[in-house]
C-alpha cells in the first residue's frame, strides 16, 4: 500500500527515522553504562517495546497496571510501574503479572507502600520498590530530606524489595544556559540523595531518572545509573522546538486530508480534537496545534471534534480539496492514545501496520 491509499486521519511513522532513534539511544546508554528502561507511554505498542528490548533495554517502564498487562506481550524481563499503584483491583491485577516477570513500583507514600505490601503478602510475591523523590518538578515524590526516613520505612515492610530511587527531571526543558545549570543542580541533588541513603545503610542499587529533553545529558548526573526516556522513539514538535532533537529525527506525523476550502484564507482538515492533542508548545509560543510539513507558514489555529482549522493567509499557496498533508503534532504521546493503529512507512510505502494496544489503558 502507498501512503496516498491510507484512509485519513492516520498516524504515520517513518521506520528509518524511528529505527535510528532507537539505535542511537541504545548506543548512548551502552557508551555511558546506563541502564535503559524506556517508558512505553509514547508508543504504547508491544511491537516497538520488543525492538527496544532487542536493542539492549533492561526492561520497560509503564504508567498504569493496564499498560503493564499489555507490555507483557513484549516478554520483558522486568517492568517498572513508574506511578503509585493505589486500589485493590489494580494491585490484584499487578500481582497476577508478578509470577511472569520482575515487577517494581515507584511510590511516594506509606499508604501506597502498605497497600502494595499487603497485596504482595497475600499473593506470596516480592515486589520491588523505587522511592519517588521530587528534585524540582513538584509533581510527585517525597522531599530529599524525607527520603532516608521514608526508604527505611518502606524497606521494613514485608514482601517489598527496596531497590533504590526514582526521579523525573521534567522541569528541565531546554538545554540552553539555564537548562545546563539545572542539570548541574540536579546532579548535585542526586549525589546528595545517594549519600543520605547510603549513610543509613540503604545505598540505592538503582538511581532512575532521565527524560527526552535532557536525555543526552544524563551521563552528567552523578550517581544516576538508569534512564527512562519515552518520547525519543518518535519525537514531536515539542521535542523539536525545545532543541532536544533535529527535524530529521521526528518520525511520526499525522496524515490528513483537506476536506474544505470554502472559507477564504482557511483550510479544513479531517483531523480535529479526536485526532490531535490540544497541548500547546512547551516553549509557550502561540504556534497552534501542529506544523503542516508541506506548508510551515500555515497556522493550525483551532480544533473541533472532526475539524482542524488552518489559517493559510501567509502561505503564499492554495490547497485543493482531497489534497493530503502531514502534520507534525505538538505532543505525540497523547496523539498515539487517540489512534487505534499506526502505519509504519519506508520510502513512501506502508511496510507495517501495528495496533496501539495500550491506548486507553488508564487503570
Amino acid at each position: 500500500m502507498k501512503i496516498s491509499e491510507i484512509e485519513t486521519p492516520a498516524v504515520l511513522v517513518d521506520l528509518d527515522v524511528m529505527e535510528r532513534n532507537l539505535a542511537r539511544v541504545a548506543q548512548y546508554a551502552r557508551d555511558h553504562s546506563l541502564r535503559l528502561r524506556p517508558h512505553t507511554k509514547t508508543h504504547k505498542s508491544p511491537v516497538i517495546a520488543r525492538r527496544q528490548l532487542d536493542l539492549g533495554a533492561a526492561g520497560l517502564a509503564v504508567a498504569k497496571t493496564g499498560e503493564a498487562e499489555v507490555m507483557m506481550h513484549a516478554a520483558p524481563k522486568e517492568i517498572l510501574v513508574a506511578y503509585p499503584v493505589v486500589g485493590h483491583r489494580k494491585l490484584e491485577r499487578l500481582m497476577g503479572l508478578a509470577g511472569s516477570t520482575r515487577i517494581s513500583v515507584a511510590l511516594d507514600s506509606l499508604a501506597a507502600a502498605h497497600q502494595l505490601s499487603g497485596a504482595a503478602r497475600a499473593h506470596r510475591r516480592e515486589i520491588g520498590v523505587l522511592i519517588e523523590v521530587d528534585l524540582g518538578l513538584k509533581r510527585v515524590g517525597v522531599q530529599p530530606d524525607e527520603a532516608a526516613a521514608f526508604a527505611k520505612a518502606v524497606a521494613r515492610l514485608p514482601h517489598l524489595r527496596y531497590e533504590g530511587v526514582a526521579t523525573y527531571p521534567g522541569h528541565i526543558k531546554m538545554m540552553d544556559e539555564t537548562g545546563l545549570a539545572a542539570v548541574k543542580t540536579l546532579s548535585n541533588s542526586v549525589e546528595s540523595l545517594v549519600d543520605r541513603l547510603s549513610a543509613v545503610g540503604l545505598r540505592p542499587e538503582i538511581v532512575s531518572g532521565g527524560s527526552t529533553p535532557a536525555l543526552y545529558h544524563s551521563h552528567h548526573v552523578a550517581g544516576m545509573n538508569e534512564i527512562r526516556p519515552g518520547t525519543y522513539v518518535f519525537n514531536d514538535r515539542n521535542t523539536l522546538e525545545l532543541g532536544a532533537c533535529a527535524r530529521h529525527e521526528c518520525a511520526a506525523t499525522v496524515l490528513c486530508t483537506v476536506v474544505s476550502t470554502a472559507q477564504p484564507g482557511q483550510v479544513i482538515l479531517d483531523g480535529g480534537s479526536k485526532t490531535f492533542s490540544s497541548d500547546r508548545l512547551a516553549t509557550g509560543a502561540d504556534a497552534g496545534f501542529g506544523e503542516v510539513v508541506e506548508a510551515p507558514q500555515a497556522v493550525f489555529t483551532k480544533l473541533m471534534e472532526e475539524h482542524g482549522f488552518l489559517d493559510i493567509r501567509r502561505c503564499g499557496r492554495t490547497f485543493d480539496v482531497g489534497e493530503q498533508v502531514h502534520v507534525l503534532m505538538n505532543h505525540v504521546c497523547v496523539v498515539m492514545n487517540l489512534h487505534e493503529q499506526v502505519y509504519g512507512v519506508r520510502q513512501g510505502v506502508v511496510e507495517e501496520v501495528w495496533k496501539v494496544e495500550a491506548r486507553g489503558k488508564l487503570q
